[in-house]
Formats: C-alpha cells, structure tokens, sequence
C-alpha cells in the first residue's frame, strides 16, 4: 500500500481525520522540502523502496498535570541523545492506541489499564532523519501521529512502575506546564511564546546506569536547545516534540 494511502487507513479507522489533518506540519528545514532534483536522484535504492514509515508518539500526561519525556539511547542510530516522547513504528492492522500503549510499555514499562485513562489524537509531524541536508541525504522518512494519553494516575504514582529499556532510554523526566512552555518558546519553527518566569538551573530526572535508576538534576539548558543549524547535533527536545508540546500545552491553557 502507497505510504500516504497507508495513513489514511490508520486515521480514518480511528474516525480522527477531520480534526488531525489541519495539524500536519514539518520544520521549515525538513530535507524532503528542501531536496533538489540532483539530490532526489542520488538516494540510494535501498532508501527510495522504503518509503514512508508510520509512527507513534505517545504524550503521556499524569493527573497532576506533568507529561513524560525520554531521553533516546547514545547508541542508536536516529535521532540519539534527543528527548521524545515514548514511541515507535505501527506495526501492519495495528490501531493507533495499541501501537502507543505498546509502544510506551516497550520503552518505559507503564502498563496501563483499561479504564484508568483516556486520550486522543493530536497531529502529525513529517520527520526526516539526518534532520538537515548538510548533514548527508534522508536515510528515514515519518509521518508520526502524536497522540495525548490523559492518566488517572499522578506521576509520581508512574514513577514507581517506571522500568526503562536502556537499549532504547537513557534517561526520564517528567515536565510541568511551566518548563513545556519554556521550551517551545525557543523553537525556531514555532512562535514564540512570552514567560516572566525564572528559568531554572536544573530538572530533576530519573537516569538509567548500568541497569539501575538514578535520580540526578540534568542541566535545563539541555532542554532548551535548538537544534543547530551546522556540525554535530546536541542533545535536545526534537523539534516534532516541540510542535507535539505546544498543542498540549493550548489544552492545558483551555482547561484554566
């Protein structure tokens, strides 16, 4: 099936079309916007027959009003060192809920139960990576749907169950509205957002080491970051997860 024939199916079984599709937004520095004639014609075969992916990205939003990020692995190949939501690839006739349930019991070990949570779809975000031209041609091409999963549970209830898999998670933090917002205020493809708030030094995060948990205060500049223009990439919020954010953060402002 043609890739974007593939994510109308998804959609559309989950009867979310009409309200996700006004939502489907790519960086302004996306390589598959920007790629000429010459570079099209120099990707690999390999590449070209793998076509577009469909992913999931769960934000997860405890009861009091925190939501999860992880930061991915050092050791993978995409996207390493970055902070996302749990997430992952749709599986063939896999709903789009049992894909992020699944997905985030994969990554982080929360199980969560029939009744105990509701959610919703989000948008979806045309990710690229290298996520920069001038960093080598498009190796993987995603639409990710981002969807909001609302617990009954506060997070320091999910924390206890917290189990990463450290082939895939280096590291945990839980956010509040405050931080979220600072954060997609620094997202260059996103407009920015005014806060009077002090920013702080640190955020409190829950690290993996050698199989162990541990609770260390992570440099809030690591969340700010944009991601740069040239060289090396850093570790930073994705620039997907920015946009994931900010629609969250509107719900959490509708709620006041």
């Amino acid at each position: 099936m043609e890739p974007m024939k593939r994510i109308l199916v998804y959609l559309s079984r989950e009867r979310s079309l009409p309200h996700c599709a006004k939502f489907i937004q790519r960086s302004k520095t996306c390589p598959i916007k920007n790629m000429d004639e010459s570079q099209v014609a120099a990707l690999p075969e390999d590449v070209r027959s793998r076509g577009v992916d469909v992913g999931v990205a769960v934000i997860l939003q405890a009861a009091n009003s925190k939501v999860l990020l992880t930061r991915r692995s050092s050791a993978l190949s995409i996207f390493p060192n970055v902070w996302v939501p749990p997430g992952g690839h749709i599986e063939q006739d896999e709903q789009v809920l049992d894909a992020g349930l699944r997905e985030l019991k994969e990554e982080t070990g929360l199980q969560l139960k029939d009744g105990e949570f509701t959610w919703r779809m989000m948008g979806l975000w045309e990710s690229v990576f290298p996520p920069l031209l001038s960093r080598g041609l498009p190796t993987r091409h995603h639409i990710v749907v981002y969807m909001l999963v609302l617990s009954q549970e506060t997070h320091e209830q999910l924390q206890k169950r917290l189990c990463p898999d450290e082939s895939e998670v280096s590291a945990c933090a839980w956010l509040d509205p405050s931080m979220v917002e600072l954060i997609i205020s620094t997202n260059r493809d996103l407009p920015s957002m005014e806060t009077q708030q002090d920013i702080p030094t640190t955020i409190g995060a829950t690290e993996l080491c050698n199989g162990s948990l541990v609770q260390k205060d992570l440099p809030s500049s690591a969340f700010l970051r944009a991601m740069p223009s040239e060289g090396v990439d850093v570790e930073r919020v994705s620039t997907g997860t920015k946009f994931a954010l900010q629609l969250w953060f509107k719900t959490v402002l509708q709620a006041k």
